[in-house]
């Protein structure tokens, strides 16, 4: 028994939830797709958060290679340009030929030199030191500049002692003196054959050539290597002397900024340090902009692809709602024609056998039967009317005619119906004679029994209508008013829909095809008219047409 209980109880539990998914089919997909969305995009920001921190020091690690290219680019210059001039043979020093080294240095001068000299240890004594005077093109034995002859003197005092001492070195460099930083000496000691020093060739560099024209050169120059022209836009390029002295930026920097990155110069000039930083932002600041960036592009792809699903789920629900009023609408219509059938043939049985003698009721029956007929009629008109509509081929015979003449014949035609079905339907006619109006006299009439049709349907227990004839302004105007069940305020816009039929439980019992007042719109919008609705639930509702005056310029012409 409890197994039977519990077996039960979970069939209605399957049949609830299948019940549920299949009502709900739409949003269950959406949240199956919502939810992958949503972990990608999470997946994406701890992705972007892992790269920002990557890229911050990717940048940075690439200022700094710049920065490096820079320095040993000036390395090589320097160095190379020491061991092509300063290398000497030592027998210039051995056999007294410094005099004769002034051609050497003309011939061997470079630019980045500000003197050249040769100080020569193989006499006995302090050591003889000759300067290249490149105006005269000769050697002498005093610079004409104190402070350099000074320095010079200082920066050869070392080698001097080891050639005193005769010392024989294993193997020999080039040298850097910079404790005169105005008098930075590049020195290269010569060695006799037993490795002993017999001299010292050297070079004082010019500072001022250095700062101001090879170094804003080289950093020109290597700019375009590690920057495209935009990046180069956004990056300041420092050079400091071993006091933090700015000596040379491109561009100007702002005042108050500090390097991100800094490289010493490593050959010569090893106090002053190239510096890099952004422009506009900092590396950091940089790598998170981009974060946003990227971040943003993500939601907002993130948010394209919620929105097309939404949309494509949008215009699915949209045709399930329309293929569930498709099917509604067969079998309204079905329903609707069974309905006049069934009497005409049950009438027309009667009167067929004879059943019925008297005169009186022989007339009420074809009365009923020419009523049901004219209902039919109806319905298969709308039908007609909404396949062509849908299909573009509805066409319109425009005319002047009398809106009053149009609805009082209507009105005539449907006094059965409105008899055997209760209604006592009130006619009142504009006070002042309306103008003709030029309009489809059939299309017109199909639109007003549609409208009274609707109000005969949705009356309720209330078997009263009224039809009104006025002028507003511009306009001819039929109104229907019914005090039936009414329509609910947010409905109002869609019940010209096709197929579309109020859902409320007052009206879900109603019987209908759902075209009538699609078609009612269709017709008024061909005249360059429209339809209004003024409805209150429980009160009742009145639907106005309104068709305009004039030569017809407002319609839409006389075969649309």
């Amino acid at each position: 028994m409890y197994t039977d209980r519990a077996s039960c109880h979970e069939s209605r539990m399957m049949a609830k939830l299948k019940k549920l998914l299949k009502q709900h089919v739409l949003w269950v997909g959406f949240l199956a797709v919502l939810g992958p969305l949503l972990i990608i995009l999470g997946l994406q920001y701890k992705s972007l958060v892992k790269l920002e921190r990557t890229s911050a020091a990717a940048r940075r690690a690439m200022l700094k290679n710049f920065l490096e290219a820079v320095a040993t680019e000036a390395e090589y210059f320097y160095r190379t340009d020491a061991e092509r001039v300063l290398n000497i043979s030592p027998t210039v020093f051995t056999e007294g030929r410094l005099q004769k080294m002034a051609h050497y240095f003309k011939k061997k001068g470079c630019r980045a030199e500000k003197q050249f000299f040769l100080a020569d240890f193989t006499r006995r004594g302090e050591p003889s030191v000759q300067f290249y005077d490149p105006l005269l093109h000769v050697m002498e034995p005093h610079c004409r500049e104190p402070a350099i002859e000074r320095a010079v003197k200082v920066a050869c005092a070392p080698w001097y002692l080891l050639s005193w001492k005769r010392t024989a070195l294993d193997s020999v460099t080039l040298e850097v003196n910079e404790r005169d930083t105005q008098n930075r000496i590049i020195l290269n000691p010569i060695t006799d054959e037993a490795s002993r020093v017999v001299g010292v060739a050297g070079m004082i560099v010019d500072v001022g050539y250095f700062k101001d024209v090879y170094l804003p050169r080289l950093i020109r120059k290597t700019l375009p290597k590690f920057f495209s022209d935009h990046e180069q836009e956004e990056v300041v390029v420092t050079v400091r002397d071993g006091t933090g002295r700015l000596i040379y930026a491109i561009p100007h920097p702002v005042e108050g900024e500090d390097d991100e990155v800094t490289v010493p110069l490593q050959f010569i000039f090893k106090d002053w340090r190239l510096g890099i930083h952004g422009r506009f932002m900092t590396t950091e600041e940089l790598a998170r902009r981009h974060f946003f960036i990227n971040l943003s592009l993500s939601i907002l792809m993130t948010m394209v692809l919620i929105g097309g699903i939404a949309l494509a789920l949008r215009t699915a629900s949209r045709e399930m709602k329309l293929s569930k009023m498709k099917t509604d609408f067969v079998s309204n219509v079905s329903h609707e024609l069974r309905t006049p059938l069934a009497s005409i043939r049950v009438f027309g049985e009667f009167l067929r056998l004879g059943r019925v003698a008297e005169p009186e009721k022989v007339r009420q029956y074809g009365q009923y039967i020419e009523t049901e007929s004219q209902r039919l009629t109806q319905l298969i008109n709308n039908i007609l009317d909404f396949s062509r509509i849908e299909s573009g081929q509805k066409a319109y015979r425009f005319e002047r005619a009398d809106v009053t003449d149009i609805v009082s014949e209507t009105l005539n035609l449907l006094q059965v119906r409105f008899k055997q079905d209760g209604f006592r339907v009130h006619f009142h006619p504009s006070a002042e004679p309306l103008p003709p109006v030029l309009i489809d006299p059939d299309a017109i009439a199909r639109a007003f029994i549609n409208l009274l049709d609707n109000a005969i349907k949705y009356s309720g227990s209330a078997r009263e209508v009224h039809v009104r004839l006025g002028r507003e302004k511009r306009y001819v105007t039929i109104s229907v008013t019914d005090y039936g069940i009414g329509i609910p305020r947010e409905e109002q816009e869609k019940i010209f829909e096709k197929f579309h039929r109020v859902t409320t439980g007052l009206v879900h019992d109603v019987k209908g095809s759902g075209l009538g007042l699609s078609i009612v719109k269709h017709i008024v919008q061909a005249h360059g008219g429209r339809i209004a609705v003024e409805s209150e639930p429980g009160r009742g509702s009145t639907f106005t047409i309104y068709l305009p005056i004039g030569d017809g310029s407002d319609s839409a012409g006389g075969g649309h």
